[in-house]
């Protein structure tokens, strides 16, 4: 009798994967991302959004610093060391009511002033705004309202 009969012979699983199983977990992580790349980016917009809203409203505590200061709003941001960008690499946006034409002012939907001190907002992921807050490319601003009573998104007011 021979040692390696067939009887005797064990077959052992091949080792490492085959072609096929490496396609399938290929398409099951591209299934994953797929599905959490989307939320992880939207997540990442609210954080931007958010990081926005804290520094209008810290640019908002500077400036009323300076006004009770001097008694006057500065005529800019450098004014008062906070010419910053937004999350996006935007300028942020500010305008002192006292001398400002109505054209240059922010609007709501009734065309009515949103501030009476001063304007303060960030033009948003798109770098694009109006001044009304009812067109398109206001919708994604995030704006400061109601004499700093609001602080938030565009298309939120």
């Amino acid at each position: 009798m021979s040692l390696s009969s067939p009887a005797t012979t064990r077959r052992h699983p091949p080792h490492g994967l085959t072609l096929l199983e490496l396609m399938i977990a290929l398409v099951l992580l591209a299934v994953v991302a797929s599905i959490a790349y989307p939320s992880y980016r939207a997540q990442i917009e609210k954080g931007r959004i958010a990081q926005a809203v804290r520094e209008i409203q810290e640019i908002s505590l500077v400036l009323e610093r300076s006004f009770t200061d001097k008694g006057k709003y500065p005529a800019s941001l450098a004014d008062v060391g906070q010419a910053k960008n937004d999350p996006w690499g935007h300028a942020y946006e500010y305008l002192n009511m006292a001398g400002a034409s109505t054209g240059q002012v922010r609007k709501d939907k009734s065309l009515h002033p949103l501030n009476t001190d001063y304007d303060l907002y960030s033009m948003g992921p798109d770098g694009q705004t109006a001044k009304p807050l009812t067109s398109s490319k206001s919708q994604d601003d995030i704006v400061r309202a109601n004499n700093g009573g609001f602080v938030g998104l565009g298309k939120d007011y």
